[in-house]
This record gives structure tokens, sequence and C-alpha cells, in this order.
């Protein structure tokens, strides 16, 4: 792909964020030389992964996010 259909300034640079998942397909596909369809698969599964870690962080904001119920009211004479 050429610099004008990315939309990039030519010579400009593109840094990605470190992300635990894309360190660890790159290093199955450098050391097994995965056939395109593994590694199709290999970045699904890096999609699911994603996908399950928000799942887990929106259960927990839900969690975190529901107020005490208020004791009950006691009459006292």
């Amino acid at each position: 792909m050429s610099d004008q259909q990315t939309g990039r300034p030519s010579g400009e640079r593109v840094v990605y964020e470190r992300c635990l998942c894309r360190e660890f397909l790159d290093q199955v596909r450098s050391r097994l030389g995965v056939s395109p369809e593994v590694r199709q698969h290999l970045a699904n599964s890096r999609v699911e992964f994603l996908k399950a870690i928000r799942e887990i962080i929106d259960d927990r904001i839900e969690h975190l996010s529901k107020k005490a119920d208020p004791g009950a009211k006691i009459a006292v004479e």
C-alpha cells in the first residue's frame, strides 16, 4: 500500500503500542513458520482474547457501580 493510500505523509513512521498478545503471536509465528490460515486464526484469537478482557472489566465496573443496600429502618421506642 502506498503512502497516498494510507493517508500518511511520505516517510512518516507508524508506532504501535506494546501488546502482549501481539508479541506472543509474533514469537509463535517466527518460531513455527506458520501458514497464512494459521496466522488468520491467531489474529482472530487475539481479538477474542481482548474481548474477554473487556468483558471482565465491564463486569467489574458493574459490580463496583452497584450501590450497597441501605439497612432496614427499625422503630425505636
